[in-house]
Order: structure tokens, then sequence, then C-alpha cells
């Protein structure tokens, strides 16, 4: 049994509590505008050119024809290219990488032990994330079962687009849910994010049936769901299982990973003002939730 992965973040803080390690699985049913792991969105592996970094020395030339150089300028054929890494391996300027390699549980678990003092020490442990990580629930449940053996506190970071199978495949080994909730509305949220709420808005109701820990992730952008939360909030405030609430502030820093995977950049321009995430904050915590920074 095998994932394919494109990172593994060590000594993250902001994917769960405490010092955490990171595996982000690649392949997400979803196509949010202002994805910010644009890496994460296709299945296949992923070729990445930097042209800031590239040497000119079309070394990748001699070993790929699909890397052309016409007056100066190295152009890619994508669409032929099956990302075997040839290229990568001889570029002297690192300018290539190869997102998406695949693991079986067996191989990632030690590399993810390595840090267990630290989450021993800050109350951290590890995350799966993505992409969307629950598009591989037969793989997640051996490996956070095994992290459970190992008695590691996991976390499950889900934009809750799957079939609930995939959430009781995985609810009997992940203490913490990080879950997405991006608009009540689902005209807004086919908007932003290609997909409809419902069966997001299901699997939510779900956890909370069933108990579970969640802290709900919701992404703030002007323009598209700022006027989605008051909603969110009357939504979120009936349920139990809801222990915390993330505003997390669009930023629109991803734009080189677009232009470097050949990929359209959705990214909005307008970012959100402290002012604008300050009352966002407000309107949550006036509803009895409470707010994770």
């Amino acid at each position: 049994m095998k994932a394919r992965i494109f990172d593994i973040k060590r000594f993250a803080v902001h994917d769960g509590d405490g010092i955490r390690t990171t595996v982000f699985f690649k392949g997400c049913p979803l196509r949010c505008v202002w994805c910010h792991n644009p890496e994460g969105i296709s299945f296949s592996s992923e070729l990445e050119f930097n042209s800031q970094r590239c040497l000119g020395c079309r070394e990748c030339a001699v070993v790929c024809p699909l890397h052309t150089f016409f007056g100066g300028v190295h152009e890619i054929k994508r669409e032929d290219c099956v990302s075997c890494g040839k290229c990568v391996e001889i570029c002297p300027g690192d300018c290539l990488k190869i997102y998406g390699q695949e693991i079986s549980p067996e191989e990632l678990l030690p590399k993810l032990t390595e840090d267990r003092d630290f989450y021993d020490n800050s109350g951290g442990g590890v995350t799966l994330s993505g992409g969307e990580c629950l598009m591989y629930p037969g793989f997640c449940r051996v490996l956070l079962s095994e992290l459970k053996k190992e008695g590691i506190h996991t976390a499950v970071d889900t934009c809750g687009y799957v079939p609930l199978e995939s959430i009781e495949t995985v609810l009997p080994f992940t203490d913490v849910f990080l879950y997405d909730l991006k608009a009540l509305d689902e005209e807004v949220h086919l908007r932003c994010t290609g997909g409809s709420n419902k069966i997001i808005l299901e699997n939510l109701m779900y956890l909370n049936s069933m108990g579970a820990e969640v802290e709900i992730r919701v992404p703030f952008v002007p323009g598209y769901n700022d006027g989605e939360i008051e909603k969110i909030a009357v939504f979120l405030s009936k349920l139990k299982c809801v222990k915390a609430v993330k505003v997390l502030p669009y930023h629109n820093l991803a734009g080189l990973k677009y232009t470097a995977l050949g990929m359209k950049n959705t990214l909005p321009k307008r970012v959100p003002t402290e002012a604008e995430l300050f009352s966002a904050r407000d309107i949550m915590k006036n509803h009895g939730l409470t707010i994770k920074e």
C-alpha cells in the first residue's frame, strides 16, 4: 500500500497543537481559487521549474528533449512530461524539483517518530494534511494506527469533501480533526471551490454526533467568503464537537508556485486587513466560540 506525498514538514507549529511533523498528501478534490499549495492539487507527480534559478546551462536538455532553449528562453513541454526526474538529478542550479513521491506507511513511520521528544515536550504530534489526505483513507488508517501505538498525538487536516466512509476509516485513530469550513451558502462555496458544501456539512455533523474533537479552520478571503462569517459562526455555535475556531488570514504569496508549475494563477489580489480579521474573530467570539490565533 502506497500514497503519493509532496512534502514532510518538521517542526510545524500551525498544523495543530505543539511542535508537529506534517505530511502533505498529493491530490485534492476541490479547486479553491485561493489555494496556497497548488503543488498539492493534482494527484499526479509534477515538475516544478524555478526560472529565477536557471543557469541556462542546458544540461537538462541533454537528458530530456522536453527541455528547449529558444532565444535563451528555457521552456518545458509539460504535456508530455512523465516526471521521471532525470532533469532534476542533473540540474546544477537546483531550479527543477519533482512534487509527488510514492511511499508506504512502513517507509514513512520512522521519519515521523524521529522527533518524538519534541512532540512529548510541546504537546505536539503528527498531522496528515494535503492536498487532501483522506483521498488515501486506507493508507491514513494504517499510518495513524501505528502512530497511536507509538503514543503519538494525531491530527487529520481535511477539507471534508470526501466520502463519509473515509472519515469513519480514520476516526478511531485521530485525536483531532482540523476541519476546513469555507462557506455556508452553497453558491458561494461552489464559486470559491468548485464543489458543493453539502457533503462537507454532513461529515461535520457526523463528527459532532460521534463526539470527535474538531478545530475549525476558516480561510478569510475578502471579496469571496467574507460575507459568510456570521452564518458560519451561528452554525458552529450549535456544535458540541467544535473545540476552537481558527480564522486564517488569506495571503497571496504562492504566486511563484503557480508559475513554476505551469499553472494558471487564480489567487485573489486583495488580502484581509487587520481590522477585517479582528472583526471576523470578534463575530466568532460573540457566538461563544473559542478563537485560536
